[in-house]
């Protein structure tokens, strides 16, 4: 395994449009929707323990989940869980795992992911996770995964995909063109019907040298906040 993957686990969300099952104080990410015995975290920490060691795993969460997580994640340390003061939305939360985890190692790769999928085929996920580590570890690209669409669904974001830009040693990657944030029926028609377009799964991989220089480049204002209070993370 190799010891310079990491994973954020994005668990802060309240659940809100799985009510009344998920409660804003017990929100789906700590219930076992499936029956099976784990929870949807238990089920997405151990599902990312194939491509990395527990104690590279970070845990982002608003403090009010802190303890929850614990009881239910009781492989890391405190440490690991890193509790957001206020619901600041994704960038935030990304940017202030990866400059903890830089601190400990600059040289990871990481993946970020939701605490809430259910992934059924978890050994061809395992592969696709892990070859794009290893691609994200070897170049200078930010890679998200996108899941084939089976109908003109409107609650999903849409990736579209350059057919041309293709990375020769894996055909699987291929260049983003667009980003659509759920659409109109009408235009998800329209996506399903190009060929061209994934659903968002929102997971995320990259190099941490590669994302800390996005950050810089593409939101400024959060990463010179970040940076500033960089010694002071992990104290």
């Amino acid at each position: 395994m190799n010891q310079n993957n990491y994973c954020i686990i994005m668990a802060g969300g309240i659940g809100a449009r799985f009510w009344p099952m998920s409660r804003q104080n017990h929100p789906k990410q700590f219930i076992d929707i499936l029956g099976t015995g784990e929870t949807l975290i238990q089920a997405t920490f151990n599902r990312f323990l194939k491509v990395c060691p527990p104690e590279n795993i970070y845990i982002v969460t608003n403090e009010v989940y802190k303890n929850q997580v614990l009881e239910q994640l009781p492989a890391i340390g405190e440490d690991q869980v890193l509790c957001e003061p206020a619901r600041r939305n994704t960038a935030p939360c990304i940017a202030y795992a990866n400059y903890r985890i830089l601190l400990k190692n600059p040289e990871a790769n990481i993946v970020v992911a939701p605490s809430d999928h259910i992934i059924l085929k978890e050994d061809i996920f395992t592969e696709v996770i892990t070859a794009a580590l290893k691609a994200s570890a070897e170049n200078d690209w930010l890679l998200t995964l996108g899941i084939q669409p089976s109908r003109p669904d409107t609650g999903y974001g849409y990736i579209q995909f350059d057919e041309n830009e293709v990375c020769p040693k894996d055909t699987r990657i291929k260049k983003v063109k667009t980003f659509t944030e759920k659409p109109q029926l009408e235009m998800a028609e329209q996506f399903l019907a190009s060929g061209d377009f994934l659903w968002n799964s929102g997971i995320f991989i990259w190099r941490l040298k590669t994302i800390l220089k996005a950050f810089d480049k593409y939101l400024p204002e959060v990463d010179e906040l970040f940076k500033a209070g960089l010694k002071k993370y992990n104290t």
